[in-house]
């Protein structure tokens, strides 16, 4: 990568990715783009920035010629909660979206990543030890979706000689950046709730483990998948990968370690609930780790506090 288009750029990964891919790659050569209108002025101050609807191919194709960039990351879509509320626009946004960016990837011969997700599994998926490649039923419009993408990835790739490549996200943890509507929300949520109240309500119920990762972590398996080898990416598109397993009670006995007093409460969202007990209890990794290097650096010890730490400084509590 040296010349980067994002889209997406203002959600919960781009705000971050934007910013770490500047620093790597120079603020010039990564162009943010986002459909949202009121953050373009605070984007465009920081570096190149360009207001596009993904479901606009042609505005896609002519802010990567004019950039001439060499690779499209692209975040834009509705997750998993959102998408479940409005599940046909859901399927427009994320599928629409996706091959108006691989068809620019196509033709100007780009290189190409997007994310999948845990939700790409489903209730017929082993919980435990989820394999990299297993049965994947999704039983959600944001998992049909994300098994979609892959495929229509993996094609692109095979018809079209596009360098395709992408990660399954498990719930990712983010103090920077609000969380954007999926399911593992919650992971983010406590911790505010920790800092600010010193208690939480949750809407995922009490023994329901779900994969998760710190915004950091997702950031570096981007850039090192899309810097690795491409004669070694034999699961190019649809990476396991996760840093750890918890539940609600688990990110509850971590806080009190540092707010004893904090008190965790349930009042479970039959929506949100009944998608996270169609997705993996824990995802297996080793893919990622023998085909590319993965590695991640927080676990849940490590996550909690830094949160802690950098909510308080947000805050200025």
């Amino acid at each position: 990568m040296k010349k980067i288009l994002v889209t997406g750029a203002l959600g919960q990964i781009g705000s971050e990715l934007v910013e770490k891919l500047r620093e790597t790659y120079g603020t010039a050569n990564v162009i943010a783009t986002d459909i949202r209108a009121n953050d373009a002025a605070l984007a465009k101050a920081k570096g190149p920035f360009e207001l596009v609807d993904v479901m606009d191919e042609a505005g896609i194709f002519s802010i990567a010629k004019n950039y001439q960039v060499d690779t499209i990351i692209h975040l834009a879509s509705l997750l998993s909660a959102k998408a479940e509320i409005t599940p046909r626009l859901a399927w427009n946004v994320n599928m629409g979206g996706l091959i108006n960016a691989l068809q620019v990837a196509r033709v100007l011969d780009l290189q190409f990543f997007t994310p999948s997700s845990i939700g790409a599994f489903g209730p017929s998926t082993p919980k435990y030890h989820t394999p990299q490649d297993t049965l994947q039923r999704p039983t959600t419009m944001y998992g049909l979706s994300k098994v979609a993408g892959e495929l229509l990835c993996d094609y692109y790739f095979k018809r079209y000689g596009v360098d395709s490549r992408g990660l399954r996200f498990p719930g990712l943890i983010s103090y920077a950046a609000p969380p954007g509507g999926g399911t593992t929300d919650y992971a983010v949520d406590i911790y505010y709730g920790a800092v600010k109240e010193q208690a939480y309500t949750s809407y995922i119920a009490e023994g329901t483990a779900m994969d998760m990762m710190y915004m950091p972590d997702a950031l570096n398996a981007i850039i090192t998948l899309m810097e690795a080898n491409p004669e070694k990416l034999m699961h190019r598109n649809a990476y396991n990968v996760s840093a750890f397993s918890a539940g609600p009670e688990d990110f509850a006995a971590m806080i009190r370690k540092y707010i004893p007093t904090f008190t965790l409460n349930f009042e479970v969202d039959p929506i949100r609930q009944n998608i996270a007990e169609s997705w993996p209890n824990a995802i297996d990794s080793s893919a990622a780790v023998n085909e590319w290097g993965f590695k991640s650096k927080y676990d849940l010890a490590k996550t909690t506090k830094e949160m802690l730490e950098k909510i308080s400084v947000k805050l200025g509590m």
